[in-house]
């Protein structure tokens, strides 16, 4: 399902128009946005989590040339799905 497709839905599932569900999921992706930048996590009961976790910096290899490299150390977003989420996919 690609974004237009998850308004389409999100537009018949709601009984909103499309350009309102747009909004709506774009407001939402904001939201999560800014608070995974704050270093906050976003927790939806029964869906699942959002959240910020630290990657240490390490050493990598090149595959063309087998030279070692050094991959610095990043913040990377996380989602972890909830119970109903998980139970609803099995």
């Amino acid at each position: 399902m690609n974004k237009s497709e998850l308004v389409k839905a999100m537009a018949t599932s709601a009984g909103l128009s499309q350009v309102a569900a747009e909004k709506a999921l774009e407001g939402f992706v904001e939201a999560v946005k800014g608070s995974l930048a704050q270093g906050n996590s976003v927790t939806l009961v029964g869906f699942g989590t959002f959240s910020v976790s630290e990657r240490a910096a390490r050493t990598g290899r090149n595959p063309q040339t087998g030279k070692s490299i050094k991959i610095a150390a990043k913040k990377v977003a996380k989602f972890k799905a909830g119970s109903q989420l998980a139970d609803a996919v099995n």
